[in-house]
């Protein structure tokens, strides 16, 4: 029997704000939401950027000043809406306009005479460069004549052609929310993200491991860019260059296995199998693919799988503007004929564009099987039956696109009609595309969907692309789309494309509804695709069905009297969830940080040959273990 994998909770951070419960999906249609609902998540927003908080009874703005909770929607609607999704680059980051540089200065005596100059005696280099002569001073200066040519590295300033980029809501600091201090910005956020994830489940995570054994749980997350701010391996690589000096932690917490390696260590103190898969901008893919297999084949029961990436730093824009791959200020400026670009329409998929925006984003996911979430009375987001990954073959270009995502999407599209047959995944699918909002992707990825909807009879495809509202977060990027699948299953409602005025002549189309304005669909959003292509040939695509279809199969394995006692156990779930969701809604995200807690004496383990005892940890590792090829031995 192939278990199913199902979504019991999920949770982040990205230029949509948090991700639980639902906000980051609702601020793409905030507009389409009814009132009730669109307050809600505009005071989540107002809430996460610090902009009001609950204490002593009320709510109060930073300075102090009450303010009901009805007001806070209408009084910050705006500067909410400018300050979340795509926008000019802040200075939070760097000055765009002034972004620090090394010009090297060549410099040589005139005129025959010596360039003569002071410094400390200490800071002079050694060996000391050929030429120069030292005249140490009473005050422990010196004195250096030059007297042959040198170089010099002088720090300068210049604008940096790419300002535009999804960044996390303004005013909202990751690493105040817990003792982050010298944790690259991706590692904060992935303590951040995975928390939300973990605490939107709705169920304890100790009450989770009294139904599991250690060794059934996994944890899959990684980086594509690794850890490249001051605090990872940009700091290692800069520091002697800048003068400094390279830390102990700059290397170890630079790595691109981190993310997996601070949700094991730090907020779940898991001692289950991990693992962190790198697939350029399929990774968040790569690494579901593992969970769904492990939840498949029962080999784990509870799987924790995400990706963080904070790849606002000015050597990964640049290195991406070197490619000729990012929409530049004046390349936006010359698609409007306007002299000041339109930041908030940078990322325009599938239209006239000229290249992706960067983002940053943090999105993690719990999944279990059906049997499990029966137990515990887990709500139940979605499920995801399969995910399917492949390579081009062949190659000219690294970076161009190629024939693996023919072959991903055609086996989702084929795997669901094999589940579900036919008129579902006709008439009630949709597409998260890549969407990249370059020219070549606007035409290969199109083309692909065009195809794969003529092969199965698929008419008026709907279409939708979310790095036109967050940019292109890299390896959380499908995390990002998985996100929104899930609020389009809740609300049957999918974003539009809203940043593109129109499709592209060279767009691909004819089977495909690529939607401008949010499309409803009551009925019809029941299966996903979330499709994925990476630099390097890393295709993927991934189908993820809704609750009620998860629903109607655990009905038909378990029974309607199971399904009914999960249903009442359920309410207590939603109750917390709830609650949490309040929480967040009332004050800054309370993270799950446990340095130093509960660390595992191993003079306490007890090993037998039938099982395996952790100190703390209620249920011992199975050492009964089968042989897997009886056949053979």
């Amino acid at each position: 029997m192939t278990r199913l994998p199902l979504i019991i909770g999920f949770g982040g951070i990205g230029p949509a704000g948090r991700s639980s419960a639902h906000h980051a999906y609702r601020r793409t249609v905030l507009d389409s939401l009814p009132a009730a609902q669109r307050d809600h998540t505009l005071r989540a927003l107002a809430a996460m950027m610090g902009l009001v908080k609950f204490q002593d009874g009320a709510f109060t703005t930073p300075n102090g000043e009450i303010i009901a909770e009805a007001e806070i929607a209408p009084r910050f609607r705006q500067h909410i809406l400018d300050h979340t999704l795509i926008r000019r680059l802040e200075p939070q980051y760097f000055e765009g306009d002034r972004m620090s540089v090394q010009v090297n200065l060549k410099m040589q005596p005139a005129d025959g005479k010596a360039v003569t100059f002071s410094t400390r005696a200490d800071d002079l280099p050694t060996p000391l460069p050929a030429g120069w002569t030292v005249h140490p001073q009473p005050d422990g200066s010196v004195t250096v004549e030059m007297h042959a040519p040198a170089e010099f590295r002088v720090e300068s300033h210049r604008k940096i052609a790419v300002q535009s980029a999804g960044q996390l809501p303004t005013g909202f600091d990751p690493t105040a929310l817990y003792a982050s201090r010298f944790h690259p910005r991706g590692l904060v956020m992935t303590i951040i993200a995975a928390s939300d994830a973990v605490r939107s489940v709705g169920i304890p995570w100790h009450t989770l491991m009294r139904h599991l054994r250690p060794d059934e749980i996994s944890v899959y997350a990684s980086s594509a860019m690794a850890q490249l701010d001051q605090h990872g391996t940009g700091g290692m690589l800069q520091a002697r260059l800048r003068g400094g000096r390279v830390s102990s932690k700059q290397l170890p917490l630079g790595l691109n296995t981190m993310p997996a390696d601070f949700v094991n260590a730090y907020v779940l103190g898991s001692v289950g199998c991990t693992g962190a898969i790198a697939g350029a901008c399929a990774s968040f893919l790569y690494n579901l693919r593992l969970a769904v297999e492990d939840i498949q084949s029962g080999r784990r029961r509870l799987v924790v799988v995400g990706n963080a990436e904070a790849p606002l730093v000015p050597e990964v824009i640049e290195g991406y503007h070197a490619m000729s791959a990012l929409a530049t200020d004046e390349q936006l400026c010359k698609l409007d004929g306007v002299s000041v670009p339109d930041y908030r329409r940078a990322s325009r998929p599938f239209g006239e564009n000229c290249g992706f925006v960067l983002g940053e984003s943090a999105q993690y996911f719990v999944l279990c099987d059906d049997e499990l979430a029966l137990t515990l009375g887990a709500d139940i987001h979605g499920a995801v039956p399969e995910v399917f990954v492949n390579a081009d073959g062949f190659k000219k270009s690294i970076s161009s696109p190629g024939p693996g995502n023919y072959i991903t999407l055609a086996k989702a599209v084929a795997a669901m009609r094999g589940m579900f047959g036919e008129r579902p995944v006709r008439e009630q699918s949709f597409v998260q595309a890549h969407g990249s909002s370059t020219p070549q992707n606007r035409v290969t990825e199109s083309r692909i969907f065009d195809e794969v909807a003529k092969a199965f009879g698929i008419e008026h495809w709907p279409i939708t692309a979310v790095k036109a509202y967050l940019g292109h977060s890299l390896a959380p990027a499908s995390a990002d789309q998985m996100v929104n699948t899930l609020g389009v299953f809740a609300h049957e409602l999918l974003p539009g494309i809203k940043t593109t005025p129109a499709i592209a002549d060279d767009v691909h189309r004819d089977h495909l509804d690529f939607t401008l304005t949010d499309l409803p669909l009551p009925g019809r959003a029941e299966i996903g695709f979330l499709n994925s292509k990476g630099f390097g040939g890393n295709n993927a695509t991934g189908a993820v069905i809704s609750p009620r279809l998860a629903e109607a199969m655990l009905l038909k394995r378990h029974g309607s009297a199971a399904i009914s006692q999960w249903q009442a156990r359920r309410e207590a779930t939603r109750a917390a969830t709830r609650e949490y969701d309040d929480a967040c809604c009332r004050g800054p995200m309370q993270p799950i940080y446990n340095f130093g807690d509960g660390i595992i004496d191993e003079e306490q383990i007890q090993i037998s040959t039938d099982s395996l005892k952790l100190p703390g940890i209620e249920n011992p590792v199975d050492l009964h273990l089968p042989n897997r090829y009886p056949d053979m031995v």
